[in-house]
């Protein structure tokens, strides 16, 4: 009997056990990510979640989307449902959209200057419901200046968030790069590697 893992995978035969591997890697990589967030929660805006998913990404490809939805809601379990949640349902899948489009650079300055702006640009991309949210009150104007205040306000955090994201990913790509190409995968487990 065939069944998809995935979306973006495909077919494949539950007798082989691939379907049982898919999911416990999927569990494995939204604990990283998880654990590595909450390790860092003590630090404002530092946090290895956009290195995991970029890095994550490079090597299996559009099926990191899996355990990305995975960590937002064990992240929904964690801190309940607010606002953030469509932040995140739209935030985390847009990074790894955007890394699996630029997937054939292979450099650490791509993807640190990336890294960095996509925390630079964290907080303006996350007052999109804003916009809808004021916009219910006073029409489109002031949802968009709602959603230009909330971003202001954190313009700071998003400072450091950019900061801290470029220098991670400058210190930790090269290592954990040649770490992940020395884990041996079956081919399969990895999108567009052989």
């Amino acid at each position: 009997m065939e069944t998809f893992s995935g979306l973006f995978m495909k077919p494949v035969r539950q007798s082989n056990g691939h379907l049982a591997w898919d999911v416990a890697l999927y569990g494995m990589l939204a604990a990283v990510i998880e654990v590595s967030k909450l390790a860092l929660s003590y630090l404002p805006n530092v946090e290895l979640v956009t290195f995991w998913i970029i890095m994550f990404t490079l090597y299996f490809g559009l099926r990191t989307v899996y355990p990305v939805f995975a960590f937002i809601l064990i992240e929904i379990c964690i801190y309940g449902i607010n606002t953030w949640v469509i932040m995140y349902f739209y935030i985390w899948p847009l990074l790894v959209l955007i890394v699996y489009l630029a997937r054939k650079a292979d450099s650490v300055w791509f993807y640190s200057i990336l890294s960095g702006f996509f925390g630079l640009f964290y907080g303006a991309v996350c007052s999109i419901p804003y916009i809808f949210i004021g916009a219910m009150d006073g029409g489109i104007g002031s949802g968009l200046l709602l959603a230009f205040n909330w971003w202001v306000a954190g313009l700071r955090f998003d400072i450091v968030h950019g900061i801290a994201n470029f220098a991670l990913m400058l210190v930790l790509y090269a290592p954990v790069k040649k770490i992940f190409s020395r884990i041996p995968l079956p081919s399969w487990s990895r999108e567009g590697k052989k």
